[in-house]
């Protein structure tokens, strides 16, 4: 089972002090990986590396606020001298902001797209760039969501710039396959995080998705996290360019 392993891999998470960033880090951390944690909190980020640890790997906080756009190939660069090249990317930093389309404000539009979607390829393109100047293979992969395919009301920024994700992936796996970087994107249906703390608090919202999801719960963190591993491991050296729905069923039925 060594083609399921991570060992002597290093992988940057962003949004990975909690939910499906954190998820993700702890399973590449079982699996073998070293790990960078990116997001906003430094206080949170410290908790979250000190319980990865406990898996033994090296686990490091690189604070950066991706709405911060401009700065982040900068910023990337001193992060490789600090911490060394990565060889896997999980870009699983989100943000949402809920309106009706026509109150929808051009500040939490900007937001939500540029953390979602411009941060996104901002990172893969300088981790593009250092895999490749080293003429080294990687991994990146993106997290996109139903709103992939599908919107509900309220979510125009939100899936917008997750239908990005999904072509995003798609080009960046073309444009790279010859350099040996896979870029994949998994999907998650609805899972239960701080990010969807305002829908599963919900009551009859959170029995609307038990209700209309075959296997009848929300996702956790970990449902998503050993697909991660999968991508990022040997076992997945043939998978490019596809967004793999991890949704408990939903987009299968109606």
């Amino acid at each position: 089972m060594n083609v399921f392993r991570l060992d002597g891999k290093l992988a940057i998470v962003t949004g990975g002090n909690k939910g499906i960033g954190l998820g993700i880090a702890q399973a590449m951390a079982e699996a073998g990986a070293d790990i960078v944690l990116v997001a906003r909190n430094q206080d949170e980020l410290e908790v979250a590396a000190k319980a990865l640890r406990q898996t033994g790997r090296t686990v490091t906080v690189a604070p950066y606020d991706l709405r911060n756009t401009d700065g982040i190939s900068a910023w990337y660069d001193q992060l490789v001298q600090e911490h060394g090249r990565p060889d896997i990317l999980v870009n699983a930093a989100g943000i949402t902001r809920r309106a009706a389309a026509e109150d929808l404000t051009m500040a939490d539009w900007n937001d939500t797209l540029a953390v979602n979607l411009t941060a996104v390829f901002l990172l893969s393109q300088a981790f593009g760039r250092h895999a490749i100047a080293a003429g080294a293979k990687g991994r990146i992969i993106n997290i996109a969501s139903l709103m992939t395919a599908a919107a509900r009301k309220t979510t125009a920024a939100y899936t917008a710039s997750k239908g990005g994700i999904g072509q995003l992936t798609k080009a960046l796996a073309v444009d790279w396959a010859d350099k040996g970087i896979l870029v994949n994107a998994i999907a998650p249906g609805y899972f239960a995080t701080k990010l969807t703390e305002p829908l599963w608090m919900d009551a009859d919202f959170d029995a609307w998705v038990k209700k209309r999801c075959p296997l009848g719960r929300w996702g956790q963190p970990e449902d998503i996290a050993w697909p991660a591993v999968f991508l990022a491991s040997p076992a997945a050296d043939y998978i490019t360019g596809q967004v793999i729905y991890v949704d408990g069923g939903w987009m299968a039925t109606f």
